[in-house]
């Protein structure tokens, strides 16, 4: 098994979060492993960058979420995730999906339609925690 550390930020500009939506029709939040000599805060102000296009800036600090998945890229191995959030704050409603990752649009989507939006439970349950500390 091995184990990988990620970053992600739920971008909120005004009454709206940032919002991914993959080739295969998923949205997503922004988020991203860790690199060498990064810490988590960097990782994640680097990764809704490079997917989403936005310039954003750490509000706080949510929390993590952990699961665990098979890589069928390399042999069915299983991955042990740990994702850490941050609450942040874009400094406009530009964005550009990151083409390369396999985002197809990025979009800006009203805080009380976003967590219906979102494919994952614990993205969900994420985005609800970030409403709520706002």
């Amino acid at each position: 098994m091995r184990n990988e550390i990620s970053a992600g930020g739920v971008v909120v500009f005004g009454n709206a979060i940032l919002l991914l939506r993959k080739y295969n029709g998923d949205w997503v939040l922004p988020k991203g492993k860790v690199e060498i000599n990064e810490d988590i805060a960097e990782t994640a102000i680097r990764e809704v960058l490079e997917e989403g296009g936005v310039k954003a800036n750490i509000i706080k600090y949510l929390g993590k979420i952990h699961y665990t998945f098979r890589n069928t890229r390399e042999e069915a191995e299983i991955v042990s995730k740990t994702v850490h959030w941050f609450l942040m704050e874009a400094r406009s409603m530009e964005c550009i999906p990151q083409r390369q990752e396999g985002f197809v649009d990025a979009l800006f989507v009203h805080i009380n339609r976003a967590s219906q939006i979102a494919k994952y439970e614990d993205e969900k349950k994420i985005i609800i925690k970030a409403i709520q500390s706002m």
